[in-house]
Protein backbone atom coordinates (compact mmCIF):
# COMPACT_ATOMS: atom_id res chain seq x y z
CA UNK A 1 0.00 0.00 0.00
CA UNK A 2 1.40 3.39 -0.98
CA UNK A 3 1.02 5.83 1.93
CA UNK A 4 3.05 8.66 0.41
CA UNK A 5 1.64 12.14 0.86
CA UNK A 6 2.38 15.04 -1.49
CA UNK A 7 2.04 18.58 -0.16
CA UNK A 8 2.25 21.34 -2.75
CA UNK A 9 3.57 24.72 -1.63
CA UNK A 10 3.73 27.10 -4.56
CA UNK A 11 6.28 25.77 -7.07
CA UNK A 12 7.71 23.31 -4.55
CA UNK A 13 6.44 20.00 -3.30
CA UNK A 14 7.07 18.07 -0.09
CA UNK A 15 6.73 14.29 -0.34
CA UNK A 16 6.36 12.28 2.87
CA UNK A 17 6.69 8.47 2.86
CA UNK A 18 3.60 8.30 5.07
CA UNK A 19 1.22 10.69 6.87
CA UNK A 20 2.43 9.87 10.42
CA UNK A 21 3.98 12.97 12.02
CA UNK A 22 4.99 13.81 15.58
CA UNK A 23 3.17 16.55 17.47
CA UNK A 24 4.91 19.92 17.59
CA UNK A 25 7.25 20.19 20.55
CA UNK A 26 6.43 16.74 21.98
CA UNK A 27 9.20 14.71 20.35
CA UNK A 28 12.38 16.53 21.37
CA UNK A 29 15.26 15.25 19.24
CA UNK A 30 13.82 11.73 19.22
CA UNK A 31 16.48 9.99 21.32
CA UNK A 32 13.96 9.14 24.05
CA UNK A 33 11.78 7.29 21.53
CA UNK A 34 14.48 5.06 20.02
CA UNK A 35 13.66 2.32 22.55
CA UNK A 36 9.92 2.53 21.82
CA UNK A 37 9.76 2.32 18.01
CA UNK A 38 11.79 2.78 14.84
CA UNK A 39 11.68 6.56 14.26
CA UNK A 40 12.85 6.01 10.67
CA UNK A 41 9.30 4.84 9.95
CA UNK A 42 7.85 8.31 10.68
CA UNK A 43 6.73 10.47 7.79
CA UNK A 44 8.28 13.49 9.50
CA UNK A 45 9.07 15.28 12.73
CA UNK A 46 7.28 18.54 13.51
CA UNK A 47 9.45 21.01 15.42
CA UNK A 48 8.45 24.01 17.51
CA UNK A 49 7.89 27.18 15.54
CA UNK A 50 10.26 30.14 15.60
CA UNK A 51 9.83 33.81 14.72
CA UNK A 52 12.18 36.62 13.76
CA UNK A 53 10.86 38.81 16.59
CA UNK A 54 9.89 37.91 20.16
CA UNK A 55 6.21 37.45 20.84
CA UNK A 56 4.10 36.92 23.93
CA UNK A 57 3.27 33.29 24.65
CA UNK A 58 -0.04 31.82 25.74
CA UNK A 59 -1.17 32.43 29.34
CA UNK A 60 -0.80 29.65 31.93
CA UNK A 61 -1.95 27.00 32.49
CA UNK A 62 -0.85 25.64 29.12
CA UNK A 63 -0.84 21.98 30.18
CA UNK A 64 -3.71 20.33 32.05
CA UNK A 65 -3.85 16.77 33.39
CA UNK A 66 -7.05 14.85 32.61
CA UNK A 67 -8.09 11.23 33.29
CA UNK A 68 -7.21 10.48 29.65
CA UNK A 69 -3.75 12.10 29.81
CA UNK A 70 -2.18 15.51 29.40
CA UNK A 71 -3.72 18.22 27.22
Amino acid sequence: MDLRVRIAAGKRELVLNNPVLTASGCFGNGIEFLRVFDIQRLGGIVSKGITLRPRVGNPQPRVVETPAGMI
